[in-house]
């Protein structure tokens, strides 16, 4: 009887998780369909590339990677979002929300890289490195995590070692 019981509350848990990711997964597809540009003609000031949002999240992972919510890199992420992206404080708060659900419905950061590898340069990935490390250093303080996700994600996209250093030190002096 135990385990009926067991089985019948991991089954209703799983379907509510289930729905759970659906309503996530609409919302998400919603805001696509609203503000991603669907083609070239489109004008990028206008509309969010899929791109950005993978962007933020990975953002995002860099501040959560320390278990820590420090507020200093919370406006730092701010920041970096309304300098790369032209778009009104409704639509950043709206990427904030939707890159945090991609970042927590992540399986691995394979998701994100595979992306960013299709879709940018080398210098651009060199730029998304920056930021991230902007964001690792905004609360003075580096933690081990932080730097093992940033070189983990540097890896991943094919940013050299040297690289990945330059990148840290030009942050880290900048401060």
């Amino acid at each position: 009887m135990e385990q009926c019981k067991n089985y019948i509350g991991s089954y209703v848990i799983r379907e509510f998780i289930s729905e759970l990711e659906v309503v996530m997964l609409n919302r998400i597809k919603n805001f696509f369909d609203k503000n991603l540009a669907h083609n070239e003609k489109e004008s990028p000031c206008t509309k969010i590339r899929k791109i950005d949002l993978v962007c933020a999240a990975l953002l995002i992972e860099v501040i959560k990677s320390d278990h820590e919510l420090d507020k200093r890199e919370s406006k730092e992420f701010l920041l970096v979002l309304s300098e790369s992206l032209d778009i009104s404080e409704k639509d950043l708060h709206e990427i904030v929300e939707l890159a945090e659900a991609e970042a927590d419905q992540a399986t691995s950061l394979y998701e994100f890289t595979r992306l960013i590898n299709d879709e940018y340069d080398y210098a651009e990935k060199l730029g998304l490195i920056e930021k991230m490390w902007r964001i690792a250093f905004s609360d003075e303080q580096l933690d081990k995590y932080e730097d093992h996700l940033i070189r983990k994600i540097s890896d991943l996209i094919y940013v050299s070692h040297s690289d990945f250093i330059k990148c840290k030190l030009k942050v880290k002096n900048s401060i």
